[in-house]
C-alpha cells in the first residue's frame, strides 16, 4: 500500500488504483497527484486520477469497487452519481493463501490478562448476573427485577460483580417452533447463558409463549442450580409475585457470583468480536486495518477473532476464501453470500442497499467499497472456520460468523458465540455498547474522535498523520488486554449495553 501524501493530502492505496482518497478537503482547481480537481472533493471521498470509460471498473485498494455509469475525467469527484454496482467474476482461489500456524508464539511468550475462571475452564472479562427472557411479554418483569435489585443497594456488598443486567428482546412467540427463527433464538439464548462473562443467569417467561423455557432447558441439558434459575409469570401468580421471587433468586446468586475473582489467564482465552458501524471513507484505511493488525497479534498469542456482517463482505469474499484453511471452509463462506443474495432479492432489495446514507456522506460509494474496508478488520491470518449465527465458536484463530450487517444484531450473535471482548470501528461516530461484553470504540478519523471523545476509546485517525498501521495495531492489542483485565471502556462508563441485545429475527411472525 502506498500512502504518499501531498498538499492537499490524498492517499493512493494501490499502484493500480484509478482513484485516490482525499485526506484534506480538495478545492476546485487544486493539484492532486498530477491532476487538477474539477470539483470540491470532501474528506474521505474519492478523486479520479485517470480517465475511466463508461462501464469500466473503478478501482480502490487494487480492487473493483464499482463501475462507471458515465465517462469520468481525471480530477472529477467519484461517487454514487457516476458509479454503480454490477455483478462481476471473482477468483476465489480457495485456500491458496492458508498458513500452517499463523506464526503462533510459544506459550512462554504469550501475553496474559486478569480474568474470571469459570467451572468449564473458560475465562470471562466481566462478571455479570443476567436476567434473560423467553418472550417479549416477560421483558418488563425482567427489567423490574433488575431495577429492584439495583434500588436496594445490595450490590454494594458484592464488589466483584459488575452488575445485574436485564437482556430482553422483541420476539419469542407467534413463530414456527420448528423453523429457522426459533432455532436462532434458542442458540442465542443458550449462547448468552453460557458466555464466560456471565456468573449466573435468571430466565423469566410468561408461560404460554412459543419459546418454552422447559423445552429450551431440555435441549441443552440445563438444570436449576445456584447459577441458573427460571421463573414463569403465569405459574408464579402474576407480575408482583414474579418480581419478588426474581429478586430473591438474584440475592441467592450474589454470593456465588461474588466468589469469582480475577486471576492470570493466557491471551488465548480471549475471543474478540469485530464490528464496524457508521463507517466512512477512512474506515478501510485507518481503523479497520489497524484492528486487523491487532487481530494478527491476538491470533499469534493463541486467541480467537470473529469477523461477521456477511452483507458487508460482499464483493470482498474472495480475499477471505483465498485465506481459508481448506476448500470446504471457503465454499461455506461463498454459500452464505449466495444465501444473502437470494434473501435480499426475496424481500425486494439488493446487496447495494448497504451502505447507508451516513456511510455515503462519509465517502463510501458502494457495498463493494465498504466490504473491502470492512474485511480488513480480519487481519491477514488463515480463516479457520465459518459459523452460523449464534453458533458456539470452537476454533482458535481467525473465524467468520454469518450475521446481518446491522451492528446490534451482528454483535448479539458474536457474543452468543462466546465473544468476551469486542472492538468496534466507526467513522461517523456510532454510539454503541454491549453487555456482558465490553466494547472498545475505535475512531477512524481525528475530527470525529475529538468531537465524540466521551464515546471513543482509541483514535486511529493519526494513521493519516504518519503513525503506522502496525503501531496502532499494537496499541489496540494492549488496550484489549487492559479492557479484558477490568479497565472500563467509554461505553461502559456511559452505561451502554442493556438495550443492545437484539437477536436476529428470521421467519414469519404470525
Amino acid at each position: 500500500m502506498s500512502a504518499a501524501l501531498q498538499d492537499p493530502r490524498s492517499i493512493l492505496l494501490h499502484s493500480t488504483d484509478n482513484t485516490a482518497v482525499a485526506v484534506d478537503s480538495i478545492a476546485p482547481g487544486a493539484s492532486v497527484r498530477g491532476v487538477v480537481a474539477k470539483a470540491r472533493i470532501h474528506k474521505g471521498h474519492k478523486i479520479a486520477l485517470a480517465p475511466i470509460a463508461q462501464g469500466a471498473p473503478v478501482l480502490k485498494f487494487g480492487q473493483i469497487i464499482g463501475f462507471a455509469t458515465q465517462a469520468i475525467e481525471p480530477g472529477e469527484w467519484v461517487h454514487e452519481h457516476n458509479v454503480a454496482v454490477q455483478e462481476f467474476d471473482r477468483d476465489y482461489r480457495f485456500a491458496e493463501g492458508a498458513k500452517a500456524d499463523d506464526n503462533l508464539l510459544p506459550d512462554s511468550q504469550r501475553a496474559t490478562f486478569q480474568g474470571f475462571r469459570r467451572a468449564n475452564g473458560k475465562f470471562g472479562t466481566r462478571n455479570y448476573i443476567a436476567i434473560l427472557t423467553s418472550v417479549n411479554c416477560s421483558a418488563t418483569a425482567a427489567r423490574f427485577i433488575a431495577k429492584e435489585v439495583e434500588r436496594s443497594g445490595i450490590l454494594d456488598d458484592y464488589p466483584n460483580i459488575d452488575g445485574v443486567i436485564p437482556l430482553v428482546h422483541g420476539t419469542g412467540c407467534a413463530m414456527d417452533t420448528k423453523g429457522e427463527g426459533y432455532e436462532v433464538l434458542k442458540r442465542t439464548q443458550w449462547g448468552y447463558a453460557a458466555n464466560p462473562n456471565m456468573a449466573a443467569v435468571l430466565m423469566v417467561g410468561l408461560g404460554c409463549e412459543a419459546f418454552q423455557i422447559g423445552k429450551w432447558k431440555e435441549a441443552y441439558g440445563i438444570v436449576e442450580s445456584d447459577a441458573f434459575r427460571s421463573l414463569v409469570i403465569q405459574d408464579m401468580g402474576g407480575t408482583r409475585r414474579t418480581i419478588d421471587a426474581g429478586v430473591d433468586a438474584v440475592r441467592a446468586m450474589l454470593p456465588l457470583a461474588n466468589g469469582y475473582k480475577r486471576e492470570t489467564a493466557p491471551a488465548s482465552e480471549l475471543m474478540l468480536a469485530l464490528q464496524c458501524g457508521g463507517s466512512d471513507g477512512y474506515s478501510g484505511i485507518t481503523a479497520n486495518p489497524a484492528l486487523g493488525a491487532a487481530v494478527d497479534l491476538l491470533v499469534r498469542h493463541g486467541g480467537t477473532a470473529i469477523l461477521s456482517e456477511t452483507p458487508e463482505i460482499y464483493g470482498a469474499e474472495h480475499l477471505l476464501t483465498y485465506r481459508a484453511a481448506d476448500r470446504a471452509i471457503g465454499e461455506k463462506l461463498v454459500d452464505l453470500i449466495h444465501w444473502w443474495e437470494a434473501y435480499s432479492a426475496r424481500h425486494g432489495g439488493e446487496m447495494n442497499n448497504n451502505p447507508s446514507p451516513g456511510n455515503k456522506a462519509g465517502g463510501l460509494t458502494t457495498i463493494l467499497e465498504k466490504s473491502l474496508g470492512a474485511a480488513a478488520k480480519g487481519g491477514t491470518g488463515t480463516l479457520r472456520g465459518v459459523y452460523r449465527y449464534a453458533e458456539p465458536v470452537t476454533a482458535k484463530g481467525f473465524v467468520f460468523m454469518d450475521t446481518p450487517g446491522y451492528d446490534p444484531v451482528a454483535a448479539t450473535g458474536q457474543v452468543a458465540g462466546g465473544a468476551n471482548v469486542l472492538c468496534f470501528t466507526t467513522g461517523r461516530g456510532s454510539a454503541y455498547g454491549c453487555k456482558p461484553t465490553p466494547s472498545i470504540k475505535l475512531a477512524t478519523n481525528s475530527d470525529m474522535f475529538r468531537r465524540m471523545s466521551e464515546d471513543m476509546d482509541i483514535n486511529c485517525g493519526d494513521i493519516l498523520d504518519g503513525v503506522t498501521v502496525e503501531e496502532k495495531g499494537r496499541e489496540i492489542f494492549d488496550f484489549i488486554l487492559k479492557t479484558a483485565s477490568g479497565e472500563k471502556t467509554k461505553s461502559e462508563a456511559l452505561g451502554y449495553g442493556d438495550a443492545e441485545f437484539v437477536p436476529w429475527q428470521l421467519g414469519a411472525i404470525m
